[in-house]
């Protein structure tokens, strides 16, 4: 990780690894589904993430898991904005450096997110919605763009690729223009190659082996492996045993330069993320 950092030349602000805290307001979230579904939970976790050092949370609705049943617009706002309102007034009062965002592919549920001061949305369909990147230009907003092969219903049927990578790739730099010619600032777009969305164990596998294909790409990276199956798969633990192969896949791709991770651990990646950082600085 040393050398990547010295090889870059970047600065100390831009080295920074950010950890995102993932807070599932659903009830059928393969991890946490059910646990934060009323708003006093959903807050009451969202600021035990900021004590263990989140940088940014991530609040979602909708349950993307494989075989996931969408839902309405107006059940995932029903959900979202009570949150989103009470956190947003809890950073401001305590004034904390922490961003709020919004795992949403719906454009009239991220514009109302964004209304209440929500600063990210992350769309797990890569903008399939057009009108989502005037959205968020308008509010000069982040946005997480990601690839998934189908839908949540249909993505891990027997997914298949000719080169993974090489899709992959192509797919987040398309979209990353179309988000730029929309009026998305450069340095507002983070990409995400999309772990176990559409995507086998060897193909995740690849991804990670790859990540220097996709951080060519100049723009921050984002990976989300947190106790996802393909770990489980690989060393046969469940869901609530999964947080060693996290660690080990996360700080795999940290060594390999990327920005952001999207985890349900916090305090466990903060401590990786210390180390890894004065490590770098050792070198």
């Amino acid at each position: 990780m040393g050398k990547i950092l010295r090889k870059e030349k970047k600065t100390e602000k831009e080295k920074k690894i950010r950890l995102i805290g993932i807070i599932n307001l659903t009830d059928d979230s393969f991890y946490d589904g059910g646990k934060y579904l009323s708003v006093e939970s959903a807050i009451e976790h969202a600021i035990q993430l900021i004590e263990d050092g989140a940088d940014i949370l991530d609040f979602g609705a909708e349950s993307s898991r494989p075989g996931a049943v969408s839902i309405s617009a107006e059940q995932e706002l029903e959900r979202l904005l009570p949150v989103v309102k009470a956190m947003k007034q809890y950073i401001a009062d305590n004034h904390l450096p922490v961003l709020i965002s919004v795992d949403t592919y719906k454009t009239v549920v991220a514009e109302e997110c964004l209304k209440l001061g929500a600063n990210i949305i992350n769309d797990i369909t890569g903008l399939s919605d057009s009108a989502m990147t005037k959205v968020i230009a308008k509010y000069n907003a982040t946005v997480i763009i990601m690839h998934m092969q189908g839908t949540s219903q249909t993505m891990q049927h027997e997914p298949k690729y000719e080169n993974v990578i090489a899709e992959i790739k192509r797919f987040l730099a398309e979209r990353a223009m179309f988000a730029k010619k929309a009026g998305i600032k450069q340095q507002n777009i983070i990409l995400d190659p999309g772990i176990g969305f559409g995507k086998t164990v060897e193909h995740n596998l690849e991804i990670i082996r790859n990540l220097d294909a996709f951080i060519s790409l100049d723009y921050p990276i984002l990976l989300g492996t947190s106790r996802k199956s393909f770990i489980g798969r690989i060393t046969g633990a469940d869901v609530q045993e999964r947080l060693p192969g996290t660690i080990a896949m996360n700080t795999i791709a940290l060594l390999k330069g990327i920005s952001y991770l999207r985890v349900h651990d916090i305090k466990e990646h903060k401590q990786v993320v210390q180390l890894l950082e004065e490590y770098s600085k050792s070198e």
